[in-house]
């Protein structure tokens, strides 16, 4: 945990969950909401959290999982099957809300970034919250996440990989043509080369760190440009 992160608990209407908040050096910066992969609200997440705050935004974790987290990619599975896709959006929804309330956060409206799950859960979050201003959609899946754009008033960013066994290139594309109809602005990114969760910098035989700074660049611009 970096000196700019701490826990934080979230009131909710379905009970309590805790969150993890890293704050800008200077003290104030865009709101983002940073969505967990399969594995849980894990350490790696919050390094993710402490990146984002170390390049300006106050970037906020909520535990979707409530407590629970694992290693082990079988349970993994079992825990973003189980996931009560409903509750996590009012869960979604109730930390936006206190994102936007902290001192620290600058402007009314957020953003909202996701890994693997959460790639699909912060599009489907921002279906669901007007004050979702940008997204950052990072190789997103959930078979449960059904979405609809019509409510959209994010700009989106894709971020995929080219090798990748979870999300095909036919995938990427339907994505595309669904925002397309929606009348929502995106730009879907398919880096060469790469494969699911390449930006994991926890997960060696997947992560890919010339093609992940890429990405991140990529990433911290579109963030920095529309929530300036």
């Amino acid at each position: 945990m970096s000196e700019a992160g701490r826990e934080v608990q979230i009131e909710s209407e379905d009970g309590a969950f805790s969150a993890y908040v890293a704050t800008p050096a200077g003290g104030r910066g865009p709101g983002l909401i940073v969505l967990q992969e399969w594995w849980g609200l894990v350490p790696q997440i919050r390094d993710v959290c402490d990146r984002l705050a170390r390049s300006g935004f106050v970037a906020l974790a909520p535990d979707l999982y409530r407590g629970e987290s694992t290693t082990d990619p079988d349970e993994a599975g079992r825990m973003m099957m189980n996931l009560e896709i409903e509750r996590a959006g009012r869960d979604l929804g109730t930390a936006v809300e206190a994102l936007r309330r902290l001192p620290a956060t600058d402007g009314s409206d957020v953003g909202c970034i996701g890994f693997c799950m959460g790639g699909q859960l912060a599009l489907y979050g921002a279906c669901l919250q007007p004050e979702i201003k940008a997204v950052v959609d990072c190789y997103g899946v959930h078979p449960n996440v059904a979405l609809d754009f019509s409510e959209c008033r994010a700009k989106i960013l894709g971020v995929f990989a080219e090798n990748d066994d979870f999300i095909s290139s036919e995938d990427v594309t339907k994505l595309e043509g669904a925002l397309s109809e929606a009348g929502v602005e995106a730009n879907l990114l398919t880096y060469v080369g790469v494969q699911h969760a390449f930006l994991n910098d926890a997960r060696p035989e997947v992560f890919d760190a010339e093609t992940a700074a890429e990405a991140w660049r990529d990433i911290e611009n579109f963030l920095a440009a529309e929530l300036a």
